[in-house]
Parts: C-alpha cells; sequence; structure tokens
C-alpha cells in the first residue's frame, strides 16, 4: 500500500490550492450574494487545464487520471462549491458521457471544445417525477423522418443555461420499455431553458429547468447504441459520486480550516476558546473524520484508475462524506457562534452549500440502495 500521491499529482494539487485562494477566495462572497455565474474563473481554470482532467490528451484534455481529478475538486470545494460543481458537473456528467459512449466522430466533433472548457455541457436526468427512481423518466424522443423528436422536460440541470453552455445529453424514452442518451445542443428549436433557479446554496452555479417541444436533434446524437442508456446514466453516476464525495471532503475540510482558525482568534475567559476542550475535541474529532472520508474516496478513485469495479465504493464514498460535511459544517458553525449565523461569516456560506451534497448525485438514502445491493443484500 503506498499512501504518497505522485509528483504530478502534488502538482496539481498544489496548483488548485493556489488558486483557489488567489483567485475563487476574494470573490466567492461576492459570487454568492449575487448569484453571478463565474464566467472569468472558468476562463482560467480552463487555461490551467482543468475544465478536461481526466480527458485524454488526443481530445484536448489534460490526460490526468480520476485521483487527481478528485483531488482538484475537493482543493476547489474547500474555498467555494459553486466553481467546484460547475466544474465537477461540466466533467464528470456532461463530458464524460461523450468520451465513454461516443463515436469516434461524436468525440473529435464534441470533445475538444468542451475538454478544452470552452464550451460548458451538462448532463439532463432528473424530471419533476423521476429523481431518485431514475427509470421513471418521462421525457420521449420519437423517429420521424431521420431525427429525433423530443418531447418532455428536466429539471435542477447544472450548466445548462450559461452563454457557454455547448448542450445536454439528455435521458429520453425511445420505446415503450427503452431509454436511450441523446444529444441536444443549445439553440436547438423546441428547446427552451428556464430562467436559473434560485437555490438554498450554490447560488453562483448555472442550474435550469429545460422543455422540450418537437425538438428535432439529428439521428447522429444517439450516444451509443439505442435502448443503452439506463445502463449508460448508471455508470456515469457512478463515476460522478466521486467527484461529489470529494466537494464533501473539500467542504468539510474547508469548514474546519475556518473553525481551527477562528477557534484561536476568539477569546472567552480570558483565552482563545481553542484552548478550552470542548473545542479541541470537536476539532480533533472533525479532523479525524475528514482523514477517513478522503482515504474513502482516494481508494474509489483509484479503483477506478486501475479499471476494477469501484461503484460500492465510490457509493460509499459519496454517502459518508454527505453525512460527514454535514457533521463538519455544522459544529464549524457552532464553533463559531453567533458570528458564524450572519451572511458575512464564510462558515455561513459552507453550511448552505452543504445540504445539497446529501440530495445530489444520489440521495443519502439512495446510497444505501446502492451499497446494501452491492453487499448482496
Amino acid at each position: 500500500m503506498d499512501f504518497d500521491l505522485t509528483p504530478e499529482q502534488e502538482l496539481i494539487r498544489d496548483t488548485v490550492r493556489t488558486f483557489a485562494r488567489e483567485r475563487v477566495q476574494p470573490v466567492a462572497a461576492e459570487l454568492d450574494a449575487s448569484g453571478r455565474f463565474p464566467y472569468d474563473l472558468v476562463a482560467e481554470l480552463a487555461e490551467l487545464g482543468l475544465m478536461g482532467l481526466p480527458i485524454p490528451e488526443e481530445y484536448g484534455g489534460a490526460g490526468g487520471d480520476t485521483l487527481s481529478y478528485a483531488i482538484a475538486v475537493e482543493e476547489l470545494t474547500r474555498i467555494d462549491s459553486s466553481v467546484a460543481i460547475t466544474v465537477a458537473a461540466h466533467t464528470s456528467l456532461g463530458t464524460m458521457p461523450i468520451l465513454l459512449y461516443g463515436s469516434e466522430q461524436q468525440k473529435e466533433r464534441w470533445l475538444p471544445d468542451l475538454a478544452s472548457g470552452r464550451r460548458l455541457a451538462a448532463f439532463g436526468l432528473t424530471e419533476p417525477d423521476a429523481g431518485s427512481d431514475a427509470g421513471a423518466t418521462r421525457t420521449t424522443a420519437e423517429l420521424r423522418d431521420g431525427s429525433w423528436v423530443v418531447n418532455g422536460s428536466k429539471l435542477f440541470i447544472t450548466n445548462a443555461g450559461t452563454d457557454i453552455t455547448w448542450g445536454v445529453t439528455l435521458t429520453a424514452r425511445t420505446g415503450d420499455d427503452e431509454i436511450s442518451n441523446i444529444v441536444v445542443e443549445n439553440g436547438t428549436p423546441g428547446f427552451t431553458v428556464s430562467a436559473p433557479m434560485k437555490k438554498l446554496g450554490w447560488r453562483a452555479s448555472d442550474t435550469r429547468e429545460l422543455a422540450f417541444e418537437d425538438c428535432a436533434v439529428p439521428v447522429g446524437n444517439l450516444l451509443g447504441p439505442r435502448g443503452e442508456g439506463f445502463k449508460q446514466f448508471l455508470e456515469i453516476l457512478d463515476g460522478g459520486r466521486i467527484s461529489v464525495a470529494a466537494m464533501g471532503v473539500g467542504l468539510a475540510q474547508g469548514a474546519y480550516d475556518l473553525a481551527y482558525a477562528y477557534a484561536q482568534e476568539r477569546e472567552q475567559f480570558g483565552k482563545p476558546i481553542a484552548s478550552f476542550q470542548a473545542i479541541r475535541f470537536k476539532l480533533a474529532d472533525m479532523a479525524t473524520e475528514i482523514e477517513a472520508g478522503r482515504a474513502l474516496v482516494h481508494k474509489a478513485a483509484w479503483l477506478k484508475d486501475q479499471g476494477r469495479p469501484f461503484a460500492r465504493e465510490a457509493a460509499m464514498a459519496k454517502l459518508f462524506t454527505g453525512e460527514l460535511s454535514n457533521r463538519v459544517a455544522n459544529a464549524a458553525l457552532q464553533i463559531h457562534g453567533g458570528f458564524g449565523y450572519m451572511e458575512e461569516a464564510a462558515v455561513s456560506r459552507f453550511y448552505r452549500d452543504q445540504k445539497i451534497l446529501e440530495i445530489g448525485e444520489g440521495t443519502n438514502e439512495v446510497q444505501r440502495m446502492v451499497i446494501a445491493r452491492h453487499l448482496g443484500l
């Protein structure tokens, strides 16, 4: 067993950590307050090669491994979740389906713009009546005159409506008992994108509702074999859970960092509150759990990089870090006391951003279902 990062992985960690502290941290509060999408930061991340980190170089990506990608997502989330989810959703959900299931022609056509970060990608799975029950998709795609004609709607879709969004890979029923994945590019007639949705957290990320009304897309926009969509998106979610688990670790680490610093600055009864056992033990527990969560994430990423089964470990990492981030964010705000409840306190943003980590990419309850299935239960 070797827990050391490679020199390349350490370089990525240090590069992203520096970027997050120097470029993201100074504007994170303003982005959250205004709900402004961070186009400038996305462009800078693209220049660093971080918008296509795990995509092969032949398609315009950086050719990095899954562990490097998880490390990058953790470091971004340590400072700001909105920027982190923009990268994670674009990479794991938006771009990865093209890489894994696209034809060579589709890859050559779409991946260079996506892997370079010139354009953003989205993944359309959730619907008003299909969330945890992902197989309950009601959006349809019917073959008519050489085109797929799409009708239906999608909900809570990240990156779907920015000025640089390329399009969405969506799940649609292409038969009575058949789901397929189809690419719909933004600007296609019949494809309507709602105004940005207002959220409790992740306020600077782009979240939209999508509507399709007789939206005709080329037959060549079918991704992989017809009828393979259900299997495909389950595989995509398995990989995406690693990045969301990395976000859980990153948010917990960021909240811990804030609490650790505040506990040494804040004085009560004539000394820093960090000197009191109640606070020291909270910080000790937080640090211990973060290390455990990080180990779960790194193992899941390592298994994926080795080409070995990783779905169980990804679900475990996602479940544990989602609940870990809840505990740490809550304890961190408690250590801040009344100041932590004020919006100008960074920890209050971490507290709001945390909850979605127990919902998106499969709720805690769904993760337990997935884990139980892999345990043979």
